[in-house]
């Protein structure tokens, strides 16, 4: 299976309903890299005259801090990044990934995983398969049956499996990130057949996010790089569910000293926005590493008045 999601010649004018968003998962505050992701979807929207969601990722919940949310918002009020509508959460949303999951099932695409994460390191070693750093270990197959098969919805709901999507072979995926350029991902070499559902009861990410931007009516994913990985992924699950794909692109990573990727794991330092002089400061670093240049530098400009300038510039 091919699916190839083409470029369009006509990108959807402000007319057409231009949907985007922002999605952190409350595991800690806005750091610089965050805030580079905020501020070019914020500018993406409001430069095609679109709307602009706000969205808290806060499925995994052994990784949520109490009260991140809040601050993250108030981080993003202090930056005068404001958001067009309610601020949605995942976690109220699980009927919704569970209807999925069930339309996945009933197609047959469905199969229960009891490998554990060293099982298939293990499995992939015997075969002499190296996973590069910080990339995942690609599912060699173990569980997957030989004749695909609907399953009752007391198993679907076991909490002692995991839930894997079942790839044709040759699932090879292109489209084309509008500031990458043309992209492609062969699923079953890269990543193998994913997990939907863990064993722990959890939706996953993959699953959540397609359905939230299907539900959202999100027409365009503008977000870090690091997240170009899943976009294949995501694809296909919008093709098999009957989704709209949105039109993607991928922003730059703030790197640290060691040349990783800024995040709250490597405990990245929080942006400053304590008052309006530090969050301006904030916005021309972040506004700086997306490449935007003639934005006005004087200490007497107001927050306001700079976004409005931030956005003219944006391409």
């Amino acid at each position: 299976m091919i699916l190839a999601v083409s470029k369009l010649k006509n990108p959807p004018s402000p007319a057409d309903g231009y949907r985007g968003r922002f999605a952190p998962s409350p595991t800690g505050p806005l750091h610089a890299g965050s805030l580079v992701a905020a501020l070019g979807s914020w500018l993406d929207a409001r430069k095609n005259g679109g709307k602009w969601l706000l969205r808290i990722e806060d499925l995994d919940t052994p990784r949520c801090i109490p009260g991140a949310d809040q601050q993250i918002q108030a981080q993003l009020l202090a930056c005068g990044l404001l958001w067009d509508e309610d601020t949605s959460y995942q976690s109220a949303r699980q009927e919704l990934y569970q209807s999925a999951l069930e339309v996945l099932n009933h197609q047959e695409q469905l199969y229960p995983c009891h490998c554990s994460r060293q099982m298939i390191a293990n499995t992939l070693a015997a075969l002499q398969i190296q996973t590069p750093r910080n990339q995942e270990m690609v599912y060699p197959g173990t569980c997957k049956p030989e004749s695909p098969r609907g399953y009752s919805y007391g198993l679907l709901n076991n909490t002692k499996s995991a839930w894997r999507l079942s790839l044709p072979k040759d699932c090879q995926i292109h489209f084309e990130d509008m500031l990458l350029g043309p992209q492609d991902q062969d699923l079953n070499e890269q990543v193998g057949d994913f997990v939907l559902k863990r064993s722990d009861g959890l939706f996953t990410y993959q699953l959540a996010v397609v359905v939230d931007d299907a539900q959202q009516g999100i027409t365009h994913v503008v977000r870090g790089a690091d997240l170009l990985s899943n976009t294949a992924r995501q694809i296909y699950l919008q093709n098999i569910l009957g989704y709209k794909t949105p039109h993607y692109k991928h922003l730059p990573l703030v790197l640290d000293e060691h040349g990783e990727k800024l995040s709250k794991q490597t405990l990245a330092t929080q942006i400053n926005t304590q008052d309006a002089a530090h969050a301006l400061a904030e916005l021309r670093k972040a506004a700086k590493h997306l490449g935007l240049v003639g934005l006005p530098d004087g200490e007497r400009i107001t927050i306001a008045e700079w976004l409005l300038a931030a956005t003219r510039a944006w391409i």
